[in-house]
């Protein structure tokens, strides 16, 4: 779809209908006869003669030499390299996030990988936030280092942390936000403005890319490419996908780095299952906003009763009344109509006087609640319509060491909710039970 095109379909239609519909006509597949994309479950596909086999390899991961790749029609292969599901969930990936390209791989963790092996080579630097998922952190802590790619972790809560880390070798600078599990907000347009000082220096080889981990929020919540960052993550599995039944990963980004990605994921492997990319295609990206929306609701109502309980020290919830990083909140987590839009994570504490005895009441809490609670899961993930509880501590982000934790700000009693689409009322009761619960073993 040209750039004219899009801005023509976005001012006729809003984006949650865009969402359902997607491009109204994709060569990658027969629109004519049906109503919903079929799907694809064939690993590889039959080619005529050898000359349109030679031709799908020519044209696999060569955009410029495509005269109108829109209009063409592809020749499939085998899966790994594309095939229509995948292909059509790219598409509006893409146009959700406000991107030229997406990519889709087999998981979050496999888009994470793909982007830092385009940007970065042996001798670069990776300026990355001090909290990331535990997963991220193990990437970059145990394994880049064998690659000679350094790491500088700081803390980009304070913007300025990030110039003074920027040196000659930097090619990324990598966060989340809002940070998992913590809830804090990294002020994007701060970030961009200090790279973009740092690259007037530079010459186009060398540029600094701001990546951005936009699970927590969506394209729904929050845009990062709209406020200058260069590229876009997200873990399908969570939010976007929706149903937790499927694991799924992209980058979003510009238009140069897509043959790149996909020669990346040609290589190393982590190509999307056509049967996910369907899952996400039909049922989870249509159904993103009208999700989002009630899980926002019901996560201010639950914020405002953690906000109030005398048992709790602190509350993190970008939509929350006694949240402390409002005003970036309104500046950069909005939906498509510029309404402010704060997700459905929300991370607190139980009140303890010591950080051990945090911990021992958070755990205590979220025992409870495993064994007892209806509406409340104990499980890793996030994003579900199911709503979820865990220890950010012990679970998500053990593969940080507990010093480092405490060291980076992340409180041993914090506890990460995913709030889904049960009734507030209903969370609040089960909540309220296992509050009683630990007063009771005091």
């Amino acid at each position: 779809m040209s750039k004219k095109e899009r801005e023509i379909r976005e001012q006729r239609y809003s984006m949650e209908s865009n969402l359902i519909y997607g491009k109204s006509y994709t060569p990658k597949w027969d629109f004519e006869h049906h109503l919903i994309p079929p799907i694809s479950s064939s690993a590889t596909f039959r080619l005529d003669n050898v000359q349109r086999g030679a031709q799908g390899f020519l044209e696999y991961a060569h955009s410029d030499d495509m005269i109108d790749q829109e209009a063409k029609k592809p020749i499939y292969i085998y899966d790994r390299l594309g095939e229509p599901n995948k292909d059509m969930l790219e598409e509006n990936l893409a146009f959700a996030e406000r991107g030229d390209i997406a990519v889709t791989f087999a998981t979050g963790m496999g888009a994470i990988s793909a982007i830092f092996g385009i940007l970065t080579l042996s001798g670069d630097q990776i300026i990355a936030h001090s909290i990331l998922y535990g997963c991220t952190y193990s990437l970059l802590k145990n394994w880049y280092p064998r690659y000679k790619i350094d790491v500088e972790f700081v803390n980009m809560l304070d913007p300025e942390e990030v110039r003074k880390a920027i040196t000659p070798k930097t090619k990324v600078v990598y966060f989340e936000t809002p940070v998992n599990p913590t809830l804090e907000l990294i002020d994007i347009t701060e970030i961009v403005s200090i790279v973009k000082e740092a690259n007037k220096t530079r010459n186009p080889e060398n540029q600094i890319r701001v990546v951005i981990d936009n699970t927590f929020s969506t394209p729904f919540c929050q845009r990062p490419l709209e406020l200058g960052a260069d590229f876009v993550i997200h873990s399908l599995t969570k939010n976007i996908g929706g149903y937790g039944t499927d694991m799924g990963g992209v980058v979003v980004g510009p238009a140069w780095s897509r043959d790149w990605l996909l020669l990346y994921r040609k290589d190393f492997g982590a190509a999307l299952g056509p049967k996910s990319a369907w899952n996400i295609l039909v049922y989870g990206l249509p159904t993103l906003p009208l999700r989002l929306r009630r899980q926002q609701e019901t996560a201010t109502t639950i914020s405002d009763y953690l906000c109030n309980h005398e048992d709790v020290s602190y509350v993190n919830y970008p939509g929350a009344k006694c949240f402390k990083q409002t005003e970036i909140a309104r500046k950069q987590m909005v939906d498509y109509d510029g309404n402010m839009a704060p997700g459905s994570m929300i991370y607190f504490s139980i009140k303890g006087d010591t950080p051990e005895e945090r911990r021992r009441r958070g755990e205590e809490f979220i025992n409870y609640l495993a064994s007892k609670a209806y509406t409340i899961t104990l499980a890793v993930s996030l994003g579900n319509i199911r709503t979820l509880i865990e220890h950010p501590g012990s679970m998500t982000h053990s593969a940080i060491p507990a010093e480092e934790q405490v060291k980076e700000g992340m409180d041993p009693g914090g506890i990460r909710l995913s709030v889904g689409l049960e009734k507030p009322e209903d969370i609040i009761k089960d909540l309220q039970a296992a509050f009683e619960e630990i007063k009771v073993a005091v």
